[in-house]
């Protein structure tokens, strides 16, 4: 008799021709979990330290595995991630063929249509016309995704700067847009439902890989490979224990796993709003969520202020956390009552005249209390959506973007007693 958690049969096929790979399972096994999907299990008792998964590098699906020949065929600066979806796409009916009882195991296009906003219709993701209050359409998204904000109007920003959790939704369109257009330029009839999908499979199960002694790309995305059996463990904010030599990954238990427990590992400390816009979901507990206050900033200080912080190099990513807010936060906020002089040589660290710790935890409450206010007009706008929507296709999305923003408020309401502390 099959135990609760048996993932069905074509898992297990794909675990046999995992392990003619190479690949070496040590007390684990993909797992069904009632509500959230597939995920790895632990078949008996595991002690901390113990290998539970080896995966050879002969396993993995890497440049190294397209051939020359198909390689050659697009531009030289094509990314990594556009050429893996693209071999994925087109490649050799042969060449692919090796890797068809894993493909059998990855998620549906349909999957990512409901978990991932990059796939979302207009009226979820963008302005809601659904929404109705005799103001402007809404915008249903998180600010760190979207960009956009219903309760405040931007400011064209004074200077660009690099971000990794800012805008996340404009970023990875242009990832996926650049991708195909290299690949059109070379394949014109490429079947776009089809490459999509492909570019989100690599974009959602690859890890980070890299041959010892070889220099980190400028970007993450000419550093991935595939690892078959890898790709069943779901992220948690928990400790990782996981080692390339360049012929092998190797993943150890970063604790003792009684029968029965599911394992995780960490795709990274990232905040939730990223993980829902790069992997389409996000942790109910996450201790590395944050939002980020730029755009409340920035409209609160004059282009001479945001000046001086960009010449020190303060523009920009300004942090907060359950904890507070981040050094970069409070430098900006002793630039609004500080003079110009005191603040360059606090910024600078020579010295600390001027700095009134009370009149810079106001300014920081008051820019807090300003997303706040985002929260609750989103809230409320979902929640009365929740009550109008009975298409399924849009429910789930609605709950997932409501459950969000009051983790949001949560964070709000906890970093505004952190602050005042």
């Amino acid at each position: 008799m099959m135990p609760d958690w048996w993932p069905g049969e074509i898992h297990d096929r794909f675990t046999e021709w995992a392990i003619s790979q190479g690949v070496i399972v040590n007390g684990i096994a993909p797992a069904r979990f009632p509500g959230r999907g597939l995920g790895m299990i632990s078949t008996r008792a595991i002690e901390k330290g113990e290998i539970i998964l080896t995966v050879p590098l002969k396993a993995m699906l890497t440049m190294r595995r397209i051939p020359m020949s198909f390689k050659r065929k697009f531009p030289k600066d094509i990314s990594v991630h556009a050429l893996l979806a693209v071999f994925l796409t087109i490649g050799d009916k042969e060449d692919l063929q090796k890797y068809e009882l894993w493909r059998q195991t990855w998620p549906t296009r349909r999957d990512f249509e409901d978990s991932m906003p990059l796939l979302w219709p207009r009226s979820v993701r963008g302005p809601n016309p659904c929404y109705d209050d005799g103001a402007s359409e809404m915008n249903l998204l998180p600010p760190s995704i979207s960009g956009a904000w219903n309760t405040l109007r931007k400011r064209k920003d004074e200077h660009d700067y690099e971000t990794s959790h800012q805008n996340l939704l404009a970023q990875q369109e242009q990832r996926l847009h650049k991708a195909w257009s290299s690949v059109v330029s070379v394949f014109p009839d490429v079947d776009w439902e089809t490459y999509s999908y492909n570019w989100l499979i690599v974009n959602t199960r690859s890890f980070y890989y890299l041959m010892p002694g070889q220099k980190p790309p400028e970007d993450r995305n000419d550093a991935m490979a595939l690892l078959p059996f890898a790709d069943y463990f779901n992220h948690s904010d928990v400790e990782d224990d996981v080692k390339f030599d360049g012929q092998k990954y190797v993943f150890r238990a970063t604790r003792h796993y009684d029968s029965g427990e599911e394992i995780y590992m960490s795709y990274g400390p990232h905040p939730n709003d990223f993980l829902l816009v790069e992997y389409g979901f996000y942790l109910e507990e996450n201790g590395s969520d944050a939002i980020y206050l730029d755009d409340i900033i920035f409209r609160d200080l004059s282009a001479s202020l945001q000046e001086e912080l960009h010449l020190q190099q303060y523009y920009g990513n300004y942090e907060v956390t359950t904890t507070g807010a981040c050094y970069r936060t409070e430098i900006a906020a002793c630039l609004k009552y500080m003079t110009r002089r005191d603040w360059r040589n606090y910024a600078l660290g020579y010295s600390t005249k001027g700095c009134d710790a009370q009149k810079s935890n106001a300014i920081i409450q008051e820019w807090i209390r300003a997303y706040a206010k985002e929260a609750d007009k989103t809230i409320a706008a979902l929640e009365a959506l929740s009550l109008r929507e009975t298409d399924q296709k849009y429910t789930g999305k609605v709950s997932t973007l409501l459950r969000r923003w009051k983790q949001i408020k949560g964070l709000c309401d906890t970093a505004l007693e952190a602050v005042s502390c």
